[in-house]
């Protein structure tokens, strides 16, 4: 594993950041099926839906596999998931469209859309899932990730070490931001990921927004806002929402 550093950079302001949350996404087992949600609808893995355990049912958010930065639109309609470090889980098909199915589980951001965002397509092939096995749940219980099939998808999570160089600094440079993150963990692997894909400096921005901290993820130590855009523009396809940070001018 190469190493990498971390330049930590505190900033402190106020921000929305509470509309997107980084962590592990899981999907709903195949018996759920026909099983009544906790919003009262029935689950079909056709349906482009999901559970959270606090967003108001019909929240529209959009969930990206950070490990290949699929992404897909779901609408949330009942609880869960209700297992440590778990953010969302998803439907079947939701799932597929992110190609995580043979994981169990994978390193997700989501982020709240506005109401008027398009769910996507809901379309999977019904081999893909079995004929529901249990009765339809009571309406006012949620159905979402039983801890049995919680603990199957935990054992495909193995062990990752990296080491790390940190170095504090004032930089002077142009970066591109990827994205923001709670846990440490999903920003770790994401930054050995583009280390390696790009040869590029990590930089980690230490912010703290209503004294919860997150990490911004900026790659590149560039000279001229020039030179970053031409970078930005050479990942566009595959990192859509990156922009040019400028910390030339940092007090």
């Amino acid at each position: 594993m190469k190493n990498f550093s971390f330049a930590l950079i505190m900033l402190f302001s106020m921000s929305i950041f509470a509309q997107t949350q980084t962590g592990k996404a899981s999907f709903y087992a195949n018996k759920f099926e026909g099983r009544q949600t906790a919003s009262g609808e029935i689950y079909s893995h056709h349906k482009m839906t999901a559970a959270h355990r606090k967003l108001p049912f019909g929240t529209k958010v959009k969930v990206t596999n950070l490990t290949n930065n699929k992404s897909v639109i779901v609408e949330i309609n009942d609880r869960g998931p209700f297992i440590r470090g778990r953010i969302i889980d998803l439907s079947r098909s939701a799932a597929k469209k992110l190609d995580f199915i043979g994981l169990g589980v994978a390193d997700v951001t989501m982020q709240v859309l506005d109401s008027s965002a398009i769910v996507s397509d809901d379309h999977i092939d019904d081999a893909d899932v079995e004929a529901p096995q249990t009765p339809p749940q009571d309406k006012n219980s949620p159905i979402s990730s039983s801890s049995s099939d919680e603990a199957k998808a935990d054992k495909f999570e193995g062990k990752e070490f990296y080491k790390l160089t940190v170095e504090k600094l004032s930089p002077d440079f142009f970066g591109v931001q990827i994205g923001s993150f709670q846990e440490l963990a999903n920003l770790i692997r994401l930054a050995d990921n583009l280390k390696l894909s790009y040869n590029k400096e990590v930089t980690v921005q230490v912010k703290a927004f209503n004294e919860v901290k997150v990490y911004t993820l900026i790659l590149g130590e560039f000279k001229n806002r020039l030179a970053a855009e031409r970078f930005r523009d050479k990942i566009d396809k595959k990192y859509p929402d990156a922009f040019i940070v400028d910390m030339t001018e940092n007090d």
